[in-house]
């Protein structure tokens, strides 16, 4: 049977045999890992905690790569604690200055037809060379690294058919900002959107993995081009050609659904405040002036992507009311820029580099000013996301972001060059690049890891884990929501807030503080609360901190209308039951502090329907478990920390995990 490429690489990993029905639970087993420094702490106290001594999966790498500004001791000392981890574990470490895990995860370790999990939301980064790649929370990566099967609900396949080609001054953004214009920040859940067709072939590596990327935006599982002729072109690059597989779909296959874009018909697009996929023309957008201008991050900066920008601002320079500053993405992409000149046109241009680290993306440096506008070529636009909540941030290309930065409002490369933006289209990946992995620590032989000593700081507090439900829940509302929070509401960014995700005590207490500031000291003082929230609940990155914290705080049950897939599964890992309303109109009945009663809760979480009575206002509600048999499990255990180990413990005892 003629098959996609999404489901011929699934069927490849089924560590279970499955018909692969959508929406039906899958497992898998995972060829290789990716963990970062801001999310890593809690995935390697978790993976001590099960107690297994060496890693299961074909490769795992660590990166610290993030938070780079170390303000204190805290991240310095996370630092150390993970590379002692790794070390220990028989992890690979990519060291700090030598790139943004998600370009080095590529150049360097991805491949055609493996599956990858990482504990990054934008870990589908990896697609773009013909490989799977899923965003997960922390405790999934720690259950990952066991060799364990992971269990994914069987995505949905979309074709989007690409046709034509870009023009030059429109850059791959675009595709990404269109598919976001149509789909929406959570039209694509439970989808995994494959890009085919002649356009597709005309893309780069480079130029594809910007739209696999922010794929994650639109609530995908992930995104996937073929491993074509333009990978191969790539792994030859990074002197990996050997490891290059063509992975193509089959003929005549079938999709679940199918889109269609015409490469040629894109113009430069901006996603406005406060939601990546409020979309429209730059040619539309209110000339507002800006103050601030970031080229980089892991969706755009690539060796063409900044050389294109550079090229934008020649004989140029950044407008007096604008700070700019540029990210490049990895050690080898900014020695090549180097070689070639285009980081000293943008020096002269009045461009700051930065680390090559992710940085200002999460806020870890770079915060607008007071109510100022920011333009960046990152991937999301949430409000507070960059570090001051009363700022407006808009997405574009690096094209268009090099040219706002010299106008000093929002602007196109075609407006600065003129017919010289033709120029652009010259701009390709270069052949060959400079390989130096001197700034990859690989694993040390078994034996010798066995010795390692793990070094821990004092900010690193133990993993919280939480007990098991109980029959009878009498608990308080202790937070109601709008539509659209994502997990930057419930655990802020920044360097100072990332810096204390070490450290569930701390960092609970400032949980939800830029939405409720009083959410903490209430929910302290309810000892049991439920959280009500409305659509796509939980959006945005793959931070398991948004579920652990508030599980510290007593946090029981979030009941909303619509949870996003990572974060519904961190709540699932963190003994925090997700429910949905059955009557979404539900929610206009129920407010803060109203109190709530589940009874028999074990018997109704497994049948999936449960019946809850507000005891305040006398009425009751039903709700629903939109959950796999393995996440009931999950859940009644107490979350996948206690689930593990019992298994394990099972396995050990001859039992199989996947009886």
């Amino acid at each position: 049977m003629a098959q996609n490429l999404t489901r011929k690489i699934l069927a490849a990993h089924l560590a279970k045999s499955s018909d692969m029905i959508p929406g039906e639970e899958i497992y898998l087993r995972v060829d290789q890992t990716l963990t970062h420094d801001i999310n890593a702490v809690m995935t390697y106290l978790a993976f001590e905690a099960i107690g297994i001594d060496r890693i299961g999966v074909e490769k795992a790498v660590s990166y610290l790569d993030h938070n780079l500004l170390y303000l204190d001791f805290k991240t310095p000392d996370d630092h150390i604690y993970l590379q002692s981890a790794a070390e220990r574990f028989g992890v690979h470490v990519s060291r700090p200055g030598n790139g943004i895990c998600h370009a080095v995860q590529v150049s360097r370790f991805g491949a055609p037809g493996k599956l990858s999990m990482g504990g990054d939301s934008h870990t589908p980064h990896g697609g773009a060379i013909g490989m799977l790649c899923i965003g997960v929370g922390g405790m999934d990566i720690a259950t990952a690294m066991t060799g364990v099967p992971m269990r994914l609900k069987m995505p949905r396949v979309i074709k989007v058919n690409l046709t034509g080609e870009l023009r030059p001054g429109v850059n791959s953004k675009e595709v990404i900002l269109e598919m976001l214009r149509r789909v929406t920040i959570k039209g694509g859940l439970g989808n995994v959107y494959e890009y085919v067709g002649p356009g597709a072939k005309t893309l780069e590596v480079a130029q594809r993995v910007t739209i696999t990327n922010m794929g994650a935006e639109m609530g995908a599982t992930t995104s996937i081009f073929p491993a074509d002729e333009q990978v191969r072109k790539f792994m030859r690059s990074q002197g990996r050609e050997d490891e290059f597989v063509e992975m193509l779909p089959d003929e005549g296959c079938e999709y679940d659904g199918e889109m269609e874009i015409n490469l040629s018909e894109l113009e430069p697009l901006i996603a406005c405040p406060h939601q990546p996929d409020n979309v429209i023309p730059i040619s539309e957008v209110e000339k507002k002036p800006v103050q601030q201008v970031f080229i980089g991050s892991c969706t755009n900066a690539s060796y063409s992507d900044i050389a294109k920008a550079a090229l934008v601002m020649q004989g140029h320079h950044v407008a007096e009311t604008v700070s700019c500053t540029c990210a490049v993405s990895s050690k080898q992409i900014y020695r090549r820029l180097m070689e070639d000149g285009y980081a000293e046109m943008l020096l002269d241009a009045g461009v700051r580099f930065l680390e090559i680290a992710c940085g200002p993306c999460c806020a870890i440096g770079q915060s607008p000013a007071t109510k100022g506008v920011a333009v960046r070529t990152s991937n999301r636009n949430f409000k507070g996301r960059a570090g001051n909540p009363t700022a407006e941030i808009y997405l574009v290309s690096p094209e268009s972001a090099a040219a706002t930065a010299i106008v000093g409002t929002f602007a196109t490369a075609e407006e600065i060059m003129g017919e010289d933006v033709k120029k652009l289209a010259e701009i390709k990946e270069p052949e060959m690049f400079k390989i130096d992995d001197s700034m990859i620590i690989k694993p040390l032989p078994p034996e010798e890891a066995k010795e390692v000593e793990i070094r821990r700081g004092p900010n690193i507090a133990p993993l919280p884990v939480p007990d098991a439900p109980e029959d009878h829940l009498e608990a308080k509302i202790s937070l109601k929501t709008v539509d659209n929070i994502s997990t930057d509401d419930i655990t802020p960014a920044s360097a100072e807030f990332s810096s204390m995700r070490s450290n569930i005590p701390l960092m609970s207490k400032y949980c939800y503080h830029r939405y409720d500031p009083e959410f903490s000291e209430r929910a302290r003082e309810m000892g049991s609360s439920i959280i009500i929230g409305g659509e796509n609940y939980g959006q945005g990155s793959s931070r398991e901190h948004a579920a652990i914290n508030p599980m510290y705080l007593g946090v029981k049950c979030v009941i909303a209308k619509s949870i996003a897939r990572i974060h519904k599964g961190n709540l699932v890992n963190h003994g925090i039951v997700p429910m949905l309303f059955e009557d979404p109109a539900d929610y206009e009945k129920i407010d803060l502090r109203d109190e709530l009663e589940i009874e028999n809760f074990l018997d109704q979480i497994q049948a999936r329907e449960v019946e809850v009575k507000d005891v305040t206002k006398g009425f009751t509600f039903k709700v629903k478990l939109d959950l796999t048999d393995n996440e009931l499990e999950v859940v009644l255990c107490g979350g996948q920390l206690r689930y593990l180990k019992k298994e394990l413990a099972k396995n050990r005892a001859g039992i199989s995990l996947l009886r």
